[in-house]
């Protein structure tokens, strides 16, 4: 089987970054989000970062208008039904992912290859209730997408080794390094990740440092290119709770017991730069710390 037709649900950060790098690889893609403003907004935010790369040299001018006349999009989530491969990149809710699948599945071709962008949710859980578990995986790319480049590929219990052949040369395809993790809670970037973002809320939490302190130390004392709370305003900070909440279901283990500043943050509706305000305030100029 050969990858030429991608369907990308959700036209959020994710999606529309998804759909970006598929288009530029030369494949056929087809982006749908329940919120037509959502996929308009995706669309322009696609040519503009194109156009960012031709201004930059990066690309042809010809190259970009060919990668955005391989993009359409719907507001029917059935006409992704009759691609080749699925990414389903809607908000990380694990009810949420099931009821796409469901309602995509009376459409789907026998051959459809389904995958989910899922940062932390269990890709076996999540396959066995479609009518293709063994052509089901993990396809998480990492944010922005355009410009990392790592794809991590997380095969569910029943995922054939055909499927996980295909998709990590199609992640070739995209010029991207694909990191093969098994199917544990928040798998290997996230696994990692989060814990430390976690902890260095807990640190703000105590009071051993301030949100400038904190990022200013990690930046300059751990050499990282953004401190954990401004990286945590950049992921989303219901992004973050959502994982947090995953280990420490998934594992049992205290030491994954999401702060509870964090969850004071996302029940102010305070998530990040996506609302303007989170661990910095994003309305004026120049970002100012919160705490």
């Amino acid at each position: 089987m050969e990858i030429r037709t991608v369907g990308v649900v959700g036209a959020g950060q994710m999606g529309n970054g998804i759909a970006h790098v598929f288009a530029q690889a030369g494949f056929d893609v087809k982006m749908t989000d329940i919120s037509a403003a959502a996929l308009e907004a995706s669309v322009e935010r696609i040519g503009t970062n194109l156009d960012r790369q031709v201004a930059r040299d990066r690309l042809t001018k010809a190259d970009r208008d060919a990668a955005m006349s391989r993009i359409t999009t719907t507001d029917q989530l059935s006409e992704l039904g009759s691609c080749d491969l699925i990414i389903e990149a809607a908000t990380e809710n694990e009810t949420i992912k099931h009821q796409i699948f469901a309602d995509l599945a009376p459409h789907l071709g026998p051959d459809t290859i389904l995958t989910s962008n899922t940062s932390s949710i269990s890709i076996t859980r999540l396959a066995s209730k479609t009518d293709r578990p063994e052509r089901f995986m993990g396809f998480h790319f990492m944010n922005p997408v355009p410009i990392m480049s790592l794809v991590e590929l997380i095969r569910g219990i029943a995922t054939d080794e055909a499927t996980f052949d295909l998709l990590k040369g199609v992640v070739a395809k995209l010029g991207k390094t694909a990191a093969s993790a098994e199917d544990f809670p928040a798998f290997i970037v996230n696994r990692i990740l989060m814990p430390m973002i976690n902890e260095a809320i807990y640190t703000l939490y105590e009071g051993v440092g301030s949100v400038e302190s904190i990022d200013t130390s990690l930046k300059l004392g751990a050499n990282h290119p953004m401190g954990p709370l401004e990286l945590a305003d950049f992921i989303g900070l219901d992004t973050c709770l959502a994982i947090m909440n995953v280990l420490h279901d998934g594992l049992a283990d205290t030491k994954y017991r999401p702060c509870p500043l964090l969850t004071k943050y996302v029940e102010a509706g305070w998530l990040g730069r996506k609302t303007d305000r989170g661990f910095y305030d994003y309305r004026g100029d120049v970002p100012v710390p919160t705490r």
